[in-house]
């Protein structure tokens, strides 16, 4: 069976005709405190209150089950046992979490989030490691999840940190490794700070769509992002 997750934040569901499909590969990137987690877990919530299960990929140490806790209220106790948490600790362990993914995902698993796909990357690149092997094996890595996303009929987000571009005055963002995740990604959502920190700018495209891109603004509260 395919499922929509909606997000909770009607104006994104809009855009995503509903929330995220199964057999979709989202891109979701942002500078940091942009609310990206935050987004993904609300994701996973509102999968498991569908009853379903979440596979949570967290390579970047930011998933914290206090602000699950927050999130949730008063449902933690029965939301928390439909997560499957994996903490690789390098890129070699984040292969292997990936490789491994078609053992755990079962018929209950309609999300697979990856949070963020590109830190131990780039924490690899930071050792002088080969730039062209890396890339290489991010980009099998992404082909691997599309391959499970259609096979499986799951949702996946992977969520990337970004890198400016010149000229920076421009003030333009782009994920790390961009050409190979936005190869692979069927729906890319971008998020942006705003002058009033705890609001941020949502952007959404979609692969093959060219349909005028227009900005969200959604506030990033204890409860989770909602709408302004």
């Amino acid at each position: 069976m395919q499922i929509t997750i909606p997000t909770g934040c009607r104006a994104l569901d809009e855009k995503l005709r509903g929330g995220v499909k199964g057999r979709k590969l989202v891109l979701l990137y942002g500078e940091a405190e942009t609310g990206k987690t935050t987004l993904v877990i609300q994701l996973a919530i509102n999968c498991a209150q569908a009853g379903y299960k979440t596979i949570f990929v967290d390579a970047d140490n930011t998933f914290f089950s206090r602000r699950l806790r927050q999130l949730a209220g008063d449902n933690f106790e029965t939301i928390a046992p439909q997560m499957i948490l994996m903490k690789p600790e390098s890129f070699e362990q984040q292969n292997i979490a990936i490789n491994n993914l078609d053992d755990y995902v079962s018929s209950r698993v309609k999300l697979v989030v990856i949070d963020t796909i590109t830190s131990l990357y780039r924490a690899e690149l930071g050792k002088g490691r080969d730039a062209f092997k890396l890339n290489r094996e991010l980009n099998r890595q992404l082909g691997y999840l599309a391959q499970i996303v259609n096979t499986k009929k799951v949702a996946c987000i992977v969520v990337s940190q970004v890198r400016s571009v010149l000229p920076k005055e421009e003030g333009v963002i782009v994920p790390v490794a961009v050409r190979v995740l936005r190869f692979w990604a069927d729906t890319v959502i971008s998020m942006r700070p705003t002058s009033k920190g705890d609001v941020v700018k949502l952007t959404v495209s979609e692969k093959g769509l060219e349909r005028p891109v227009k900005a969200i603004l959604l506030k990033i509260e204890e409860k989770g992002l909602q709408e302004i």
